[in-house]
């Protein structure tokens, strides 16, 4: 199926930006080593296979899904076939004991790319899983970064979010609190990293969850008020490739606004989607029905679908990539913009979230609030409502 078409594009977005760059990416990617962090995920495997087809001397490949690095090597085997280059994938989880070792016996590489992340806005419901985020998305990072200056690595490159300009989530204000960090570590090595628009079809993305609600043959749910910018899976490895290899100090990329990339409502992909399928969209007014429906609909050529109003806790009502107070380059790529940060180290609140997360950390006991006001004191223009309602009790 064609993504590009869902998302009412009929030209892929860094085409011209890949195409005049790409003399200078082969040359420097085949003559570089890479590591890529959290490889398997949906960005993760789209870089890998960037990095993979330009034949580069060193490809590991490190996720903590043993079950998605073998597609990976799968996809990447029927769709490229082999390079001469050393290319290895390792089931590891980077917080591990084991992947400390992993990287103390080799740590040979030019480029280290980190797209492993808690990348969803539900992991806010419960305090355990919030505090997994920010190992995940703040300290898994840090470390990495550090182990990366102890070898010589000579650039670092790592995923943010546009949910980070203007937080109003906790995961957005994770990746924020995580650029503060990467700040004070860019005095060391060079940092570069990119906000995203959501990658269509990504793994546990909702439009992902339309494949499955079809497979499954359950109801397609979705928000009608939320309108989103999309990329495909290709663009998010050609953004991640383009902020390592091209990207200055604390640069961070992000999509440029066009006629192109244009926001759309997940509603309206459901029903784009569901027409490609050859169905014609039922609305229902509630899930019962919609769970009812289903049993005799799609025979009908039709498919039920619930579409409502969002009133979760950490829905941001709209998309940007930077605030009016980040200063910005617009003229070096076609449709790359990028965002110039000057060095700006603010020790005093990195020492208290250290602090602060380990001494929770100690007693084994914290609830969401302390984790909650303490962001509100990393970002004091933080935008996080609490509304007590969250995607897991919704069908």
């Amino acid at each position: 199926m064609n993504i590009l078409n869902l998302i009412g594009r009929e030209q892929e977005l860094f085409a011209q930006d890949i195409e005049s760059s790409e003399k200078e990416l082969n040359q420097i990617v085949s003559t570089s080593r890479f590591l890529v962090i959290g490889g398997a995920g949906s960005i993760g495997q789209a870089t890998t296979k960037e990095i993979f087809k330009r034949n580069p001397k060193k490809l590991h490949v490190v996720d903590i899904s043993e079950n998605n690095m073998v597609e990976l090597v799968r996809d990447i085997r029927s769709s490229f076939g082999y390079i001469d280059g050393d290319f290895q994938t390792f089931a590891l989880d980077i917080g591990s004991i084991e992947y400390d070792a992993f990287f103390e016996a080799d740590g040979e590489y030019d480029y280290v790319l980190n797209l492993s992340a808690l990348k969803h806005v539900r992991s806010e419901k419960d305090p355990y899983t919030l505090m997994r985020m920010i190992d995940v998305n703040i300290f898994n990072t840090d470390k990495t970064i550090q182990q990366s200056i102890t070898k010589g690595v000579k650039k670092y490159f790592c995923v943010s979010t546009d949910k980070a300009a203007n937080p109003v989530n906790m995961m957005g204000a994770s990746k924020r609190i995580m650029e503060m960090f990467l700040m004070r570590r860019s005095t060391d090595i060079k940092i570069s990293t990119a906000r995203f628009a959501n990658v269509a079809f990504s793994d546990g993305s909702l439009l992902h969850g339309f494949n499955q609600r079809i497979q499954k043959l359950q109801p397609i749910v979705a928000p009608n008020d939320i309108k989103r910018y999309f990329v495909i899976p290709k663009e998010s490895g050609e953004l991640c490739l383009m902020s390592c290899i091209f990207g200055e100090n604390r640069d961070v990329f992000f999509p440029k606004l066009s006629e192109s990339l244009h926001l759309i409502t997940f509603a309206e992909i459901a029903e784009k989607y569901l027409r490609k399928l050859g169905y014609e969209p039922h609305l229902c007014e509630t899930e019962d029905e919609a769970r009812d429906l289903v049993r005799s609909l799609p025979q009908e050529g039709k498919w039920p679908c619930l579409f409502t109003s969002s009133d979760t806790t950490g829905e941001k009502d709209f998309e940007e990539f930077f605030t009016d107070k980040e200063t910005l380059d617009m003229q070096r790529f076609e449709n790359l913009g990028i965002i110039k940060n000057d060095l700006n180290i603010e020790s005093a609140k990195l020492e208290l979230f250290e602090e602060t997360i380990a001494g929770l950390k100690i007693n084994k006991k914290w609830d969401k609030q302390e984790i909650v006001d303490l962001f509100f004191q990393m970002i004091p223009d933080f935008g996080h409502k609490e509304t007590g309602k969250y995607l897991d009790a919704k069908m």
